[in-house]
């Protein structure tokens, strides 16, 4: 999902300045949402597990966008998937371009020894990159984030209507090593929570968070959970609506940072280098660990490799920063 939402930065400069383009993203009908604010953005949805399954699938999913008159495709993921279709675009004709992810830069960033440690081009940018070799460049600093979604009765029944500040909390991430440990975010979430201006807003999906953050909702009074009591529409209305998101290196701070939400981010074996820094955030809201004690983060780009003595490094940054971050920004 975060892939996802940090395109929508681009695709909204993109379609301002090329009124003309009709952009057609291919991906999961469930993500719709995220684009239903840009003109001339439609959905069209890949069924990787039916009709476009396997390399068959995917020739009929070429010869489906052929007859959708698509005049160039964009490529922003470089997967096995995508790298198959532009071998039967280029059968066909239609101008392809694809995103350099600068791996080699990466490997040299993510290295234990002679390690290259600097800021490497967004994944914005990256993405930018690929329509201006297509012959439509574009500038990021022209981004204006939209307007906040209205939010629906059903939202208001959730959050309630007192007027406290909305502090988003996404705790989790893929990766345990990019996940701010229980017992810390415990302390972080009692000490907002006693202040009693501030309504904690907890955001996570699948089971296992669900019952971990219902068990923060009950521990904790100003605390509520939406997992699973919302559609992902309302989730986004919620999020346009929040005076700031702490989120992990994942998802939701992308979410966030499209409507120009502040974002508080907290990175374990990840680092912002490495060009996945939530849009248009200042470094200063990144809370990193002890780089000192622990110099060999970062250890991968995606938080999958985690080196025997690097299990705990979210345990350098003390609730007490977090928690200055958060008041700073509310």
């Amino acid at each position: 999902m975060g892939d996802i939402a940090m395109i929508v930065p681009v695709l909204s400069v993109l379609v301002k300045k090329y009124p003309e383009l009709t952009i057609t993203v291919l991906t999961r009908n469930f993500f719709a949402p995220l684009f239903s604010h840009l003109s001339n953005v439609r959905i069209y949805e890949a069924d990787l597990t039916g009709v476009h399954e396997g390399v068959l699938g995917l020739g009929t999913l070429a010869r489906e966008l052929r007859e959708e008159e698509i005049d160039a495709v964009a490529d922003l993921h470089d997967v096995l998937r995508t790298n198959v279709l532009r071998s039967l675009f280029y059968f066909y004709g239609i101008p392809f371009e694809q995103i350099d992810k600068g791996r080699s830069q990466k490997k040299a960033l993510t290295r234990e020894n002679n390690k290259e440690f600097r800021q490497l081009k967004s994944t914005h940018q990256r993405y930018a990159d690929v329509f201006e070799k297509l012959g439509y460049p574009i500038d990021l600093s022209e981004y204006t984030p939209p307007a906040r979604r209205e939010l629906l009765p059903s939202v208001y029944e959730i959050i309630g209507k007192q007027s406290l500040k909305w502090l988003g909390v996404a705790p989790f991430a893929q990766h345990q090593s990019k996940c701010y440990p229980k017992d810390l975010m415990e302390k972080v979430l009692s000490q907002l929570s006693d202040l009693a201006t501030i309504r904690i807003i907890m955001f996570g999906g699948g089971d296992s968070e669900k019952e971990q953050l219902e068990e923060w909702e009950e521990k904790f009074e100003n605390c509520i959970s939406v997992v699973k009591k919302l559609r992902f529409a309302e989730e986004l209305s919620l999020i346009s609506n929040l005076d700031a998101m702490v989120s992990m290196d994942s998802g939701n701070a992308h979410l966030a940072a499209i409507f120009g939400i502040p974002v508080i981010s907290l990175w374990g074996v990840t680092h912002p280098y490495a060009g996945f820094r939530a849009f248009n955030q200042p470094m200063e809201n990144c809370i990193l660990p002890d780089l000192d004690k622990y110099p060999k983060i970062p250890t991968s780009v995606y938080g999958d490799k985690v080196p025997e003595g690097y299990e705990d490094v979210m345990r350098s940054i003390p609730p007490e920063n977090v928690i200055a971050k958060i008041l700073d920004n509310l």
